[in-house]
């Protein structure tokens, strides 16, 4: 069993050991570390009512933010209002009566896209509310002394941008994620990353010039990802990846532009390297369901 945790959305899935679901619920996030905590607890008790109670023993979790996974604490939540330090794993398996495994989200999709593209060396970039990346080097996560390995949405580009979540001024996250086009483009209803790439294949030159920035800047993230740790390839997963292989076509794009005075980047292949989360599968649940099986 895993939950995948974001700002928006809890999707719980109940997955065979091949990756098949067998049960899956989705409800809205709530705000609040014991409010997200017993969402989850009801999202665990309607997937053991629908799977007959399959692996309801031990409950996999992806959630934003710094997870110290030996105590199964979590800081830095901000998108979600939790409490630095709050006690996740306790308070679940206190809730659900499960073991809890708790681990940053973009690690429980990196360890879900890392398995089903079969790969064993990824740099996976979750583009969704916020901007995080996940390293699977090896078959192994890698997530730093301090649990803040990947954390790249907060490194400063632009000392005039924006006050980003985290408090700092102008990070790559700000321009480099969901939240970033839905301030310059918003969707009226529809997700704003699939209204601006649909508004741009419909011929609107503003929303093209948009969504080339926007490009531009995600493919800055990847060549950061593989310029410090040169994985086998870049994944671009998280609910702005939902627009499909437009995304991955503008990014590669904006990989081969940045390349064409640098034959030192072009020796890399960026755009060769990069790759599409599985649209067709919950990449980040099922990624959370392999911790809890690990």
């Amino acid at each position: 069993m895993g939950l995948d945790i974001g700002a928006t959305k809890i999707l719980g899935v109940v997955a065979s050991a091949d990756g098949e679901v067998l049960a899956s619920v989705r409800v809205p996030s709530p705000a609040g570390g014991d409010r997200v905590v017993a969402t989850a607890a009801e999202v665990v008790e309607k997937l053991r009512a629908a799977s007959g109670g399959l692996g309801s023993g031990v409950v996999g979790v992806g959630i934003p933010g710094l997870v110290d996974v030996e105590h199964g604490t979590v800081r830095h939540a901000v998108n979600l209002g939790v409490a630095d330090g709050y006690p996740f794993s306790e308070r679940l398996g206190a809730a659900s009566g499960a073991r809890v495994v708790l681990d940053n989200d973009a690690n429980a999709a990196a360890l879900g896209a890392a398995a089903l593209l079969g790969e064993q060396d990824v740099g996976y970039l979750s583009l969704g509310t916020g901007l995080a990346a996940a390293l699977v080097l090896d078959g192994s996560l890698r997530r730093g002394s301090r649990n803040a390995a990947g954390e790249i949405g907060h490194i400063p580009v632009n000392p005039a941008g924006p006050r980003c979540e985290c408090g700092q001024v102008g990070c790559l996250e700000t321009v480099a994620s969901g939240s970033a086009i839905a301030a310059l483009w918003p969707g009226d209803g529809q997700p704003a990353a699939q209204a601006l790439f649909d508004a741009a294949a419909a011929g609107s030159a503003g929303a093209a010039a948009v969504r080339d920035r926007f490009a531009a800047r995600v493919a800055d993230a990847v060549r950061l990802v593989a310029l410090t740790v040169d994985p086998a390839v870049v994944v671009l997963g998280g609910g702005v990846a939902q627009v499909g292989e437009r995304l991955r076509v503008a990014v590669a794009h904006a990989l081969a532009e940045q390349a064409a005075a640098s034959p030192f980047l072009r020796s890399l292949d960026l755009p060769g390297r990069l790759r599409l989360a599985p649209l067709d599968r919950p990449v980040a649940a099922l990624g959370a369901a392999l911790l809890g099986a690990s």
